[in-house]
């Protein structure tokens, strides 16, 4: 089976490379190129817009006699996708940009006109330093103080960055720490504050006074006077009442035997008698027999 791809040619034993004729193509010869527009225009025969990034199928050529600092200059033909009209545009080194030449017109394009603008009032601004030295040396030192408030800037954003930098894991581990600590503190605090509240509530009475602590001594003066009225009353409360126990008088302070508290009893006028004893009911049917006896 023959090879299908020849990697050897037969080359004549009389063949001569010099009678080859060369191939002589002129400086101004057209190329087809395949192309996208570099910006958009507008066609002046028919209207139509063409935006930027269109493909064309355009043919291009040297510019003879235009150059810039030996670049060379090329030119491009294109048709109007609508009537076929020629476009031709060639490129710009100069302005880095292209520059439409017949068939079309560019769209306008405000960052254009800004970059002009901005060309012109330089070009302003050198001439009048040129003419007037004290503008030139206020624009320097507007200058020098610009800069100046840029560098310190740059060096607070430097120096912010570079703490930023020198935090180790140990420090931020610690910072968290240390909140937690804080928060753990203030927590305590609140829950003391809250014990605080509910103990005034707690030995405070209905009508919102607040009990008060009585030293030892004024509980052992107030005790011996309980003491004394209990011996001065009438035998006869005893006989009437449940033996054994000591009258009170009303409104009296009365010692409950813990150290530094008194707390005031009140005897309540209205409150039921005591149940009579045998020994009463006895005495006091006695007593009714005698007075009858005597009124005999």
């Amino acid at each position: 089976m023959a090879e299908r791809k020849v990697l050897n040619k037969y080359i004549p034993p009389d063949f001569d490379p010099a009678k080859i004729p060369r191939l002589r193509l002129g400086k101004s010869r057209q190329i087809k190129v395949r192309l996208m527009a570099p910006f958009s225009m507008r066609c002046e025969t028919c209207g139509q817009w063409i935006g930027k990034g269109t493909k064309f199928n355009a043919r291009k050529e040297s510019v003879e006699g235009e150059k810039f600092h030996s670049i060379q200059i090329y030119r491009f033909y294109i048709r109007c996708q609508r009537c076929a009209a020629e476009i031709t545009f060639k490129t710009d080194p100069e302005n880095i940009n292209y520059e439409v030449e017949k068939g079309a017109l560019r769209n306008f394009e405000p960052w254009r006109e800004e970059k002009a603008l901005n060309e012109e009032q330089k070009q302003t601004k050198d001439e009048e330093e040129e003419n007037n030295p004290i503008k030139a040396l206020e624009n320097r030192t507007e200058q020098s103080r610009r800069e100046m408030d840029i560098m310190d800037a740059l060096d607070e954003i430097r120096t912010q960055n570079a703490k930023g930098e020198r935090v180790a894991e140990a420090d931020v581990l610690k910072a968290i720490a240390n909140r937690g600590e804080e928060e753990e503190a203030l927590r305590r605090l609140a829950e003391e504050e809250e014990d605080e509240q509910l103990a005034k509530l707690a030995f405070q009475t209905a009508g919102g006074r607040r009990i008060k602590r009585a030293c030892e001594e004024d509980a052992i003066a107030h005790e011996r006077e309980i003491k004394m009225m209990a011996v001065a009353a009438p035998q006869g409360n005893q006989h009437s009442g449940a033996r054994g126990k000591l009258a009170v008088a009303p409104n009296a302070s009365v010692s409950l035997g813990i150290r530094g508290v008194k707390v005031k009893a009140v005897a309540a006028a209205s409150a039921p008698p005591p149940p009579p004893t045998l020994a009463g009911m006895l005495g006091a049917y006695g007593s009714d027999n005698d007075d009858s006896s005597e009124d005999d």
